[in-house]
């Protein structure tokens, strides 16, 4: 059995009080995210709002803990860079700045490197905006919110551009979803 379809029989096997917490499991988790959790929730038996909300939740913290993660070992990088950059400064005659790379050192593989001139096209296109509010067409809202820290964008506006999206899609698919199975009952 899948992942999607395992969440969805625990959540019509657990007690009702236990049932938002399944969703907002599933709503963390990449790909699945609030617009598969909320349609699991919802076809698990969950009132769409609850199961809405948790899938919200579920998604938001992930998201929020990536965002604040990566921006601070950005920082960290960035940091460590400059103080690097400075010591060979000083270090090198005449003003002269020698850089030197460890072997290896850059080289990501062609899956990786993919995803990121994906995004980097539509970043460039779209900004943090477009980018959060088109990103879960493209990659995974995790993905999306890790790259944007990763490129120096503030936390903050990652946020609030990324709650937009998330309550955004999330809600589409919860409309969506009870629409199919009223207009089905």
């Amino acid at each position: 059995m899948d992942l999607v379809g395992t969440l969805q029989d625990l959540v019509g096997q657990v007690p009702e009080l236990v049932q938002p917490l399944i969703v907002a499991v599933a709503g963390a988790i990449p790909f699945i995210e609030g617009e598969g959790g909320v349609a699991i929730g919802i076809l698990g038996g969950i009132n769409p709002v609850v199961a809405a909300i948790a899938a919200m939740v579920g998604n938001f913290v992930v998201v929020a803990a990536l965002v604040l993660l990566g921006s601070g070992a950005r920082n960290a990088v960035v940091t460590r860079h400059r103080a690097k950059a400075a010591t060979r400064a000083g270090a090198a005659s005449g003003g002269e700045t020698v850089l030197m790379t460890a072997p290896g050192e850059g080289a990501e593989d062609s899956r990786s490197a993919a995803r990121r001139a994906k995004f980097q096209r539509a970043y460039e296109r779209y900004g943090v905006p477009g980018v959060s509010l088109l990103g879960p067409l493209l990659l995974p809202t995790h993905f999306t919110a890790t790259m944007l820290a990763a490129s120096g964008v503030g936390k903050a506006r990652i946020l609030i551009w990324q709650a937009v999206a998330i309550i955004g899609w999330t809600t589409v698919t919860a409309v969506i979803i009870s629409g199919v199975l009223n207009a089905v009952a």
